[in-house]
C-alpha cells in the first residue's frame, strides 16, 4: 500500500483548486528548473539544481537520465540515494490529483537502485537499495530492497543475489 495522505476538497475537482496547495510561483519555478533538467547533459548540474532550486535529496553519483520528469509541485518529496541510476523519460511524482480529493505522499528511492526507461513511479512508494526496476514499469506500490521488478501491475521477478550478480 502506497503511504499517502489524503486532502478532501469540495467544489470542483481538486485539480481546479492547486493554487491552494501550491504557489503559483513555486510551481513556475520548478517547471523552469526541471525543464532545464530534462534537457541538460550535465549531471553535475542537474543534481545542482534538484537539490538547490527544487529542494530534492540526492545521494552522491546519482544519475537521472535525459528527460525524466520530476514532480513540479511537491519536489522536496522526492529523496534518492547515492549511485542510483534514474532511466530516460521516467516520471517521478509525489502528488494525485483526484475527484474530491488529492493525495500527496513521499517518494523514497534507495541507493544502488536502477530504474529503466520510461517508468512512472507513484506517490508514496519506497524503493529498497539495490533494486532494479524494469524499463516501462509503474512502480504503485513499494519495492524489496535487492529484488528485480517488472510491469503493470508491477510484479516481483526475482529477488537478487547481489554476491553472484556482479
Amino acid at each position: 500500500m502506497r503511504n499517502t495522505k489524503r486532502y478532501p476538497v469540495e467544489g470542483a475537482n481538486s485539480l481546479w483548486q492547486i493554487y491552494r496547495t501550491v504557489s503559483v510561483w513555486k510551481a513556475v519555478k520548478n517547471f523552469i528548473f526541471s525543464q532545464i533538467c530534462r534537457y541538460s547533459p550535465s549531471l553535475r548540474l542537474k543534481n545542482w539544481i534538484y537539490r538547490r532550486m527544487l529542494g530534492m535529496e540526492l545521494g552522491d553519483n546519482t544519475a537521472v537520465a535525459l528527460m525524466v520528469m520530476v514532480d513540479v509541485f511537491f519536489p522536496e518529496l522526492i529523496h534518492v540515494g547515492r549511485n542510483t541510476v534514474i532511466g530516460y523519460n521516467t516520471t517521478i511524482l509525489a502528488h494525485e490529483y483526484l475527484i474530491r480529493e488529492y493525495r500527496l505522499g513521499e517518494v523514497r528511492i534507495g541507493s544502488n537502485v536502477l530504474i529503466g526507461a520510461n517508468c512512472t513511479i507513484l506517490p508514496g512508494v519506497t524503493i529498497g537499495d539495490n533494486a532494479v526496476v524494469a524499463a516501462g514499469s509503474v512502480v504503485h506500490k513499494d519495492v524489496a530492497p535487492n529484488t528485480f521488478v517488472a510491469g503493470n501491475p508491477l510484479r516481483l521477478i526475482k529477488h537478487l543475489d547481489l554476491e553472484t550478480e556482479q
